[in-house]
């Protein structure tokens, strides 16, 4: 059984028997570093126990295990010479540059997006800290450094918030290896700001004045983004002509941005009457053996652009979208594809359940609450009705006295009249005769515009 003796200086020094490969038993001397008695005999026990395994040829116990994994590299070297244990394999000195290379390459299972994300974020490490830096020599303030870096870069707070967050994960893959002892990024993070901040609610009305400037082509996909509520351009692109279902009134949608989770590379989403025109007239058109909804030249230019050997990626119509905006009229808004599919999000979201809505779109419901459901000007319209109802009886009390001393007709409002004097048009009032008509289908019908 392991000895303890106490050494001059305050260290301490363990003896033990270890048996021989050729037989019998040898005595063996670890020396253990200054510490408390109590916390010797903890050594003394762990060491005694090691003693026992060994000579038995019996595998050890987890908390003995545990204790030697923890060791440093010192102490543990004190105990393999001894012969209780084997000594540690020399750790890999691998180099920031060499690791991310590897990492990236290793990473099958990733979309081309994340795979240039990525890509992005091997480029702040490199450009900062410098390719040929030893993994272990990269620390928190390392890791600091690189956020302050992309700040002064003047990326916009989510893109940093992202990139930190693919760089943590990356040290992370790096600790499981071996390759360092602590993830230094494991506590840098970023405010990833408010995406309220970028969120545009597209009005049907600023979307029918988009479509004047559209080719073909363009009305379908800001029709399908708008009040579809796909993805552009994985899924617009990959719609195609077999998935719409006209006698049960329902859309097939491949999904190439969520076919990697179980269940999710499709979903079914009804025609929407504001659909059913756009996708009338690209049906018609279609040339024999045609497969997808969005055809012709254009299309098959941005599908190219858009799939690349690992898949769906940006494929930059942002850029001729901008254009048609500046075309017709409109200040170009943010995320434009992103805003409106959460524009038509927002609008089923008023008239059916949240579980309904983002079966529909795609998303999960925590995900549609934070970046797709805004409050609209319609929701404090309908919101003030009754404050507008009440202003509007209280002119025709006001002017009911003079109409009765000058005569039942005389001065009476015309219905333009009226309308003006309570901040009314005459397009308000449809659309408010409109919305009341389908308040309980949750449908708005298809106008003539679309």
């Amino acid at each position: 059984m392991a000895s303890l003796s106490k050494l001059p200086g305050g260290a301490w020094l363990i003896q033990v028997m270890v048996a021989q490969d050729g037989g019998g038993k040898a005595r063996r001397s670890i020396r253990a570093p200054k510490m408390p008695k109590h916390a010797a005999k903890g050594w003394q026990l762990r060491v005694g126990l090691l003693e026992s395994a060994h000579n038995s040829r019996q595998s050890l116990d987890p908390a003995t295990a545990d204790w030697l994994r923890d060791l440093n590299n010192d102490l543990h070297a004190r105990i393999a010479r001894a012969g209780l244990c084997e000594p540690r394999q020399p750790r890999e000195r691998a180099t920031l540059g060499e690791f991310i290379e590897s990492y990236i390459d290793s990473r099958i299972d990733i979309k081309a997006a994340s795979r240039v994300i990525f890509g992005h974020v091997k480029r702040n490490l490199i450009e900062c800290l410098g390719a040929g830096r030893p993994l272990r020599e990269i620390g928190p303030t390392d890791a600091d450094a690189v956020r302050l870096a992309m700040i002064r870069e003047g990326l916009a707070d989510s893109t940093i918030a992202k990139r930190l967050q693919r760089a943590r994960q990356m040290f992370a893959a790096a600790k499981r290896r071996g390759l360092v002892d602590e993830n230094p990024f494991g506590d840098v993070k970023h405010n990833e700001g408010n995406p309220a901040d970028r969120q545009r609610f597209i009005t049907r009305e600023t979307t029918a004045q988009v479509l004047t400037a559209c080719n073909p082509t363009w009305r379908l996909i800001t029709v399908l983004c708008r009040y579809g509520g796909l993805r552009s351009p994985s899924e617009v692109l990959s719609l195609k002509l077999a998935g719409i279902d006209w006698a049960a009134n329902r859309i097939r949608v491949d999904s190439p941005k969520t076919e990697h989770h179980p269940g999710r590379g499709s979903r079914i989403i009804p025609l929407f009457p504001e659909l059913r025109d756009e996708l009338q007239a690209a049906w018609d058109r279609a040339e024999e053996g045609e497969v997808y909804v969005v055809c012709g030249p254009d299309a098959d230019a941005y599908r190219a652009a858009a799939q690349g050997p690992d898949g769906w990626r940006n494929a930059n119509l942002r850029t001729q979208f901008d254009r048609i905006l500046t075309r017709a009229g409109v200040k170009p808004w943010p995320k434009p594809f992103q805003n409106l599919r959460l524009s038509r999000e927002t609008e089923l979201a008023a008239d059916y359940p949240l579980h309904v809505v983002t079966g529909w779109l795609g998303n999960t419901p925590k995900v549609a609450m934070r970046h797709y459901l805004t409050v609209t000007d319609s929701d404090f319209d309908r919101a003030t009705g009754g404050a507008a109802k009440s202003a509007a009886d209280a002119l025709q009390n006001a002017q009911q006295p003079a109409q009765a001393a000058i005569g039942p007709n005389a001065n009476r409002p015309t219905q333009t009249q009226g309308q003006q004097a309570l901040g009314h048009t005459s397009a308000d009032c449809d659309v408010f005769r409109l919305e009341s008509s389908v308040a309980g289908t949750g449908f708005e019908p298809a106008t003539s515009r679309l």
